[in-house]
């Protein structure tokens, strides 16, 4: 019998995983397009992100589409807690935000969704743990760099870090390595979408998989 809470299901599905998706379709049929091709390539972690208008409309026909074991759901660049519970109501199962927001963090706990701030600095990051958030987004991961995760753990071995931009094939490994439970991936996994080139997106989906395991076989 699996008596796990719906939150606590989530978030092993995002660690046993290893990587999110950061999808920005601005239609419904382009983003189950790159979901599956994500899918495909043995991503079911997906995150739609709210930088065009209807997003919420993307993630309830997503939410139609795939069931919840088939696919992990979560909503993007949500700025605040008016937005966070848009995209809960319409099928989100986490929330990440580019910046922590206290009012997000406490609607999130209400409702028992996880929730992923972005920070850059220490106190961000300890302030955002305090207010209950689960997963720490570290944004932006190309003005960091993945030594950035080796120092955090230092002072903070208990958190949880998940880096977001400038996460790629050549340097996921050294993420991995260097402490984090996840990454977060966009461009560098969904840019041939915008070409048609789905295939390309699931083989490179397959390539992160891939080089996740490995890293993780390493620790």
């Amino acid at each position: 019998m699996n008596i796990l809470l719906p939150k606590i299901k989530t978030l092993k599905r995002i660690i046993d995983k290893g990587i999110v998706a950061v999808i920005r379709a601005e239609t419904s049929e382009e983003g189950e397009k790159i979901a599956k091709a994500c899918m495909n390539g043995g991503i079911d972690t997906i995150e739609i992100t709210f930088t065009v208008p209807g997003t919420h409309k993307v993630i309830e026909e997503l939410r139609k589409t795939f069931s919840r074991e088939e696919l992990i759901l979560g909503a993007g660049t949500v700025l605040d807690s008016e937005t966070a519970r848009i995209s809960i109501l319409s099928g989100a199962e986490y929330i990440v935000s580019p910046a922590f927001n206290l009012e997000t963090a406490k609607l999130c706990n209400r409702y028992q969704i996880p929730y992923m701030p972005g920070c850059m600095t220490l106190k961000e990051i300890i302030t955002a743990m305090e207010a209950g958030a689960d997963i720490i987004k570290i944004f932006p991961g190309s003005a960091l760099g993945p030594s950035f995760i080796k120092a955090i753990k230092g002072p903070l071995p208990q958190a949880s870090l998940m880096p977001t931009g400038g996460v790629s094939l050549d340097n996921v490994a050294e993420w991995i390595r260097n402490g984090c439970i996840a990454v977060g991936v966009g461009g560098s996994l969904t840019s041939e979408a915008k070409k048609g080139n789905y295939k390309k997106v699931t083989n490179t989906a397959k390539e992160f998989v891939k080089k996740i395991n490995e890293a993780r076989g390493q620790l």
